[in-house]
């Protein structure tokens, strides 16, 4: 059985394409891609198989596929780089650009506290039902209400499904725009990086649908850890949805 991999190797990583073709071979991938750079220069760019468990699409040079907690970093980037204008000051209270943010033993959280995952806001209290995940006001609105599960600045903990509500909501309410919206205009298109904080319909053809694994939470239902991933479970057919694409401050394919 042979599998057709497209793109370039440089003879010098054959290995890594031996090991990606041995993905489809031995270990029943569907489709995927693979990017490495040297200094930066491209020396491995290859990708094969399909878009779909059916494999009716082929998968393509600039196919898009959801990268989850890799999108952290991109809302990171973004409030630093108001931080780096002075637009934001990283150690301010966070109330100070919103000031909502104060409630429920809040008032003293400083905006670096987002970065480090140390605000005490690693998971939703309510309950959050449907489609909420991806209602803005509702989130941010909800994480302004609710109090830290910790004394903020003192632990760190992740914050898998909030983080990117509250570093976007200090954008939100300094520049008036999405951190989408913002990403997009003063970093992606700037450096010309096919990453997109949320993706319209324009796009749809080019994602791949992300085949879901087991969920396994085995975490005690109890703990802080428990607690952030089970409100709302997150499984990765998630964003096989519209909803979830085009969710601008909370799904990103690259």
């Amino acid at each position: 059985m042979t599998v057709p991999i497209q793109g370039f190797c440089d003879p010098r990583f054959e290995p890594v394409k031996k090991a990606f073709e041995n993905n489809f071979l031995a270990h029943n991938e569907i489709g995927a891609s693979v990017a490495i750079t040297l200094r930066g220069e491209f020396v491995v760019d290859l990708w094969g198989g399909h878009l779909d468990a059916e494999r009716t699409q082929s998968w393509q040079e600039d196919t898009l596929v959801n990268v989850w907690s890799s999108t952290k970093t991109m809302a990171a980037m973004s409030l630093l780089l108001l931080a780096d204008r002075g637009e934001v000051d990283l150690h301010a209270p966070a109330e100070k650009y919103w000031p909502e943010f104060a409630q429920n033993g809040k008032k003293d959280v400083e905006v670096r506290y987002f970065l480090s995952h140390t605000s005490g806001l690693s998971g939703m209290e309510e309950a959050v039902v449907g489609d909420a995940l991806y209602d803005w006001e509702w989130m941010t609105s909800a994480l302004a209400r609710q109090k830290p599960w910790w004394e903020p600045g003192t632990q760190s903990g992740y914050h898998a499904l909030t983080q990117g509500h509250l570093i976007g909501e200090i954008v939100r309410r300094v520049t008036g725009q999405s951190i989408g919206n913002f990403f997009r205009q003063e970093i992606a298109e700037v450096v010309g990086s096919d990453f997109h904080i949320g993706a319209g319909e324009a796009l749809d053809e080019r994602i791949s649908n992300l085949i879901p694994a087991p969920l396994i939470n085995s975490a005690p239902s109890d703990s802080i850890a428990g607690r952030t991933f089970a409100n709302p479970p997150v499984e990765a057919s998630l964003p096989q949805r519209i909803s979830t694409r085009s969710a601008v401050e909370v799904s990103a394919c690259a």
